[in-house]
């Protein structure tokens, strides 16, 4: 009995034989305006003016045009900072009022209020106002980085 490996190594190199020529020629051919085309089908050069290129083809990406901005985006741009700054400031203000609200209404004890649970309960506008801001503050942040 053939061990496995053998077979598998048999079966291998039956698959892997017919790909030793998988790469061909590489034909350049000038199209009716001049810019080249590249082809590895023989057929396709005759009756054109086709050279052969060496098998390894180097293909350089296109570079992304540089664009100036237009000077009517730079005020813009600076009008839209200035609002995020004010913004910006709105929401630290408005932050710094909601912590110390939370920190009043933390300190205070109401005598229904022998559980935990219901100064929790009572605090949590409180605390959602703090995250609410806070958030505000990071995504304020945020788009003001991207000016920078």
């Amino acid at each position: 009995m053939v061990p496995s490996k053998t077979i598998f190594g048999l079966a291998f190199l039956a698959l892997a034989a017919p790909c030793e020529h998988a790469q061909s020629q590489v034909y350049k051919c000038p199209d009716a305006s001049g810019r080249p085309t590249y082809t590895n089908v023989k057929r396709d050069t005759v009756g054109k003016n086709c050279t052969l290129v060496s098998k390894e083809v180097q293909v350089v990406p296109s570079q992304r045009p540089t664009r100036d901005k237009p000077s009517s985006t730079v005020p813009r741009d600076e009008n839209r900072r200035k609002i995020l700054e004010s913004e910006l400031q709105n929401e630290q203000q408005l932050l710094s009022d909601a912590q110390q609200k939370l920190t009043e209404q933390g300190s205070i004890r109401q005598g229904d209020e022998r559980n935990y649970a219901r100064v929790q309960e009572r605090l949590k506008p409180y605390q959602e106002a703090v995250d609410l801001h806070s958030k505000n503050i990071e995504q304020l942040r945020g788009e003001l980085g991207r000016f920078k």
